[in-house]
């Protein structure tokens, strides 16, 4: 069983930057691809971005894409999720998960594993 544990939220301004972590232990990380996901309040879950096992693929939304660089360190057990020129819409719970099928990257409903979230709170 794989566990995952995030970290690196907390309280940005507009057009700020964070970086969160998601550490994994236990199962092999490699063999997991890793999405983010985001819970606005009020909201459903969504989907921000995805990376491969291997890491050589990476998907986003239109949302995501150009504000939002996600990555993995295989050997380190970890995948981290840049963000820059944060907006107050960006304000959620942000998710780690992993998912052992890479074609379904995007449905929360699949996957396997998630972590406990982290919140990120950009103010205007």
């Amino acid at each position: 069983q794989v566990q995952l544990v995030e970290s690196g939220g907390g309280l940005v301004q507009a057009g700020g930057s964070l970086r969160l972590s998601c550490a994994a232990s236990r199962g092999t990380f490699s063999s997991y691809a890793m999405g983010w996901f985001r819970r606005a309040p009020g909201k459903e879950r969504k989907f921000v971005t995805g990376i491969s096992g291997s890491g050589r693929t990476t998907y986003y939304t239109d949302s995501s894409k150009g504000r939002f660089t996600i990555s993995r360190d295989n050997a380190k057990n970890t995948v981290y999720l840049q963000m820059n020129d944060l907006e107050p819409e960006d304000t959620a719970v942000y998710y780690c998960a992993a998912i052992l099928s890479e074609n379904r990257i995007t449905s929360w409903a699949e996957y396997d594993y998630w972590g406990q979230g982290t919140q990120v709170t950009v103010a205007s």
